[in-house]
Order: structure tokens, then sequence, then C-alpha cells
């Protein structure tokens, strides 16, 4: 194809680190099939292709039509790859205010420059919700875990801000390290109860936490970093009353040499969840 294909990075400054995403700038020439052609030629976990926006959404250049392509299948929200649009646009448009209108819902996203001219963007997730998990038995054999591995402090829940997934946190970092699981059954576990990853945890503090997430249903072994769990992650501490208004920091990626950081802000007054993280181009 001679579509114009971008590859950027989220959630680090570093070329290295991250998640890469690919971004397809004018994707109103592209079918569904095209769109997933060239998310399973790149491989990444997901990209994402821009159309022109609904009617009021926004001013042109600021407001769009965001979807997202797994190697698999399309997926209805990604925070990395909405990261990484919002700052590819933002070095052709100028830092500011952008609006997407996704699958899950309108995401407004605001890019800032620092100092240095580093782009970070921050993005509002759509409503969340957090919810029992169901067959957790089925999930944590297709992991490899026991229930005794688990941080009793952080029950099991599916949560959502965009995406489904499914919160597990683990009571030592050993256990999150070492991430081998049944491809197959994990798959199937997540298509029953349509999650789009299982967002592994360990808890460092009250603030900061480890995090790794299996991504079979898209095709990927592990997503290196994940704005959509991350922003699900911050509501579920909300709603277990262990995360109240400020700023969590999340590292995600050190286990498979791509670390990033994504910053996940609780407001007083508002349910969304916010999740923040520079971007730079491959």
């Amino acid at each position: 194809m001679t579509t114009e294909i971008l590859r950027y990075t989220a959630f680090s400054d570093n070329p290295e680190g991250g998640n890469p995403a690919g971004i397809v700038l004018d994707a109103s020439g592209l079918s569904d099939a095209d769109r997933l052609e060239i998310a399973a030629e790149l491989g990444y976990s997901e990209s994402a292709f821009l159309t022109a926006p609904p009617a009021g959404l926004g001013e042109p250049g600021r407001a769009y039509t965001l979807r997202f392509f797994s190697p698999k299948a399309e997926v209805p929200f990604c925070g990395h790859a909405t990261v990484a649009t919002a700052v590819a646009l933002a070095e052709r448009h100028g830092p500011g205010a952008f609006t997407f209108a996704t699958r899950a819902g309108t995401v407004p996203v605001e890019v800032a420059a620092a100092e240095d001219g580093t782009l970070s963007a921050t993005l509002t997730s759509v409503e969340p919700y957090v919810a029992d998990a169901e067959e957790l038995d089925r999930a944590l054999a297709a992991l490899h875990w026991s229930a005794d591995q688990l941080d009793p402090a952080l029950p099991p829940r599916f949560a959502y801000a965009g995406a489904r997934h499914l919160v597990l946190a683990a009571a030592t970092r050993e256990r999150l390290a070492d991430l081998d699981y049944d491809f197959t059954a994990l798959t199937e576990y997540m298509t029953a109860h349509d999650l789009t990853t299982v967002q592994l945890v360990w808890r460092e503090s009250g603030t900061v936490f480890h995090v790794r997430d299996p991504f079979p249903v898209g095709g990927v072994v592990e997503d290196p970093a994940t704005g959509a769990a991350a922003a699900a992650f911050g509501a579920y501490l909300r709603d277990l009353g262990l995360a109240g208004p400020g700023t969590l920091t999340l590292h995600q990626g050190e286990d498979m040499g791509r670390p990033g950081v994504l910053r996940v802000e609780l407001r007083d007054g508002d349910p969304r969840v916010r999740v923040s993280g520079t971007a730079v181009r491959l």
C-alpha cells in the first residue's frame, strides 16, 4: 500500500522504551480490511487510523474520528495509540487540545510541551465502571498462577475505562516478573468475558505500581505500555477506596526491555480517569 504510516512509541521519551504504535493520519481511503492488514504487517499491539470527525465535534485539525486495530481485530479504545497520535498531531498543528471520537466514546486529549520541547499528552477516559471478576479459577489456571500468589489487599475485578480488563494483583514482584501463560486458554477466557488485556500489577507503594498486560486476544503476547488498562486501574483503585484525588505512577515494560512510565490522575468530583505520557517518533 502507498498509505503513509507513522511509527511512534508512547509512554517513553526514548525510542527504545514504551509501546510502539502505527499511525495513519488520513485513513479515509482505507477499508476495515486494509486497516487490519496494516496493523498485522506492523505487528504492534495496536495501530491508529484517523478520519474526519462527526459533525460538531470540534474545529478542523483539532477533532477526528479515531479507530484502533490490533494484528487480529479492531479494539474499542487504545490509550498508548491515542497518546502517540495526539503527539504526532501536535508536532504538525501545535500543542493544545484535541478531541477524538472513538468506539468507546469521546476522548479529549491535551498536549503540552516541556521547556526542552518534549511533548506529553493527557487523555481523559470515558466514564469507567468496576465489576466483580468472574471465573477467576479459570483465569489463574491460564496464567499458571495460584490464589495464594495474589495480594489480598487488591482483590480481582473487571475494570473498564474505554476497554474492559481483568485486574489481578501479585503478592510479590517476582510473581509479576515470571510471565509464562497458556496463550490459547487465556485467549478463550478473555474472549468469553470481553476483555482487552489482563492488567497484572504489583504494588510498590500506595501510589507506585508495576504492571504487565498480556494481550493474546490481539495476537500479542504482552503489551509494553497500556493506557486503557492504566485508566481502568485508576478507576479500580478509586472504587476500592485505595486511591483518592491525586496522581499514581505505573511502571510498565521493564520486564520486556521496553521501560515506560504512565501517570494516572484521579480528580475529585469527576469519575473519569486521566492518563499522561510522552511519545516520540521512531
